[in-house]
């Protein structure tokens, strides 16, 4: 899941970043209003963490035009603000949720997640397609009941096709999310992390989950592309950028 935080002050943006990174998240930091409203049109982002006090373009000017552009992505204000006309007027203007400053990390982590579930990219603990489950919280992955040991960096990858199933995902989407990096197209570390994966997931199992969709990227799907099935359940050429 990537994350964009239009933040400031530098400390405690980065302070969020490291919280929310170590939770899986990919978190890019935004330090004006213009650069947000210009990183947040360009890439595909599942949630925004705002601040009303942003030089050059104020959070209020940044929450109206992204409502207009991206209507659908979660935003939640997280601004030193704490007045009740601030609260309403930013929730008119379409934020999800509105959190004062000073904060608790746990809380702030916990509206992130509740965020996500009600969007369209539910943050569930568990996903499931067919005999493949993805347990998030105790970082676990079986298939048909046998256990699969994947490294940090195959986990967050089957996480994005999982939270994906049935959807077909670029190579540049695959690489902006999980390794939070714009698209190099010399680069083949998504191939190669997909083979890791397929002899992981799919060598030994009669049906194959991860399919290759040409000209396009990848689809983790219980039918080859030409079909598709979602089951999202819920109990509630740079190899070395990623070390294994």
């Amino acid at each position: 899941m990537r994350v964009l935080i239009a933040e400031d002050d530098s400390a405690l943006a980065n302070f969020v970043k490291k919280g929310l990174e170590a939770e899986h998240y990919a978190v890019d930091i935004s330090g004006d209003g213009e650069q947000a409203r210009a990183m947040a049109t360009e890439f595909d982002y599942d949630m925004i963490v705002l601040d009303l006090t942003l030089p050059r373009l104020d959070g209020i000017a940044v929450l109206r035009f992204l409502r207009t552009r991206k209507p659908s992505v979660p935003i939640l204000v997280l601004t030193g603000r704490s007045r009740v006309e601030d609260r309403v007027q930013c929730l008119d203007l379409g934020a999800d949720d509105y959190l004062a400053k000073p904060f608790s990390f746990t809380e702030l982590s916990a509206r992130i997640r509740a965020l996500l579930r009600r969007s369209h990219m539910p943050a569930e603990s568990t996903l499931a397609v067919e005999d493949l489950k993805l347990d998030r919280v105790e970082r676990r992955v079986e298939r048909a009941g046998r256990r699969i040991d994947l490294t940090a960096k195959e986990f967050a990858l089957l996480e994005y096709l999982m939270r994906n199933s049935g959807r077909r995902v670029t190579r540049a989407m695959i690489i902006e999310h999980v390794w939070n990096l714009s698209f190099d197209t010399s680069t083949n570390v998504v191939d190669v992390y997909v083979n890791y994966l397929r002899r992981k997931v799919d060598d030994g199992f009669a049906a194959r989950l991860i399919h290759t969709v040409r000209g396009v990227g990848y689809e983790l799907s219980c039918h080859p592309p030409a079909a598709s099935c979602t089951v999202p359940a819920s109990n509630h050429g740079h190899p070395a950028l990623a070390a294994r």
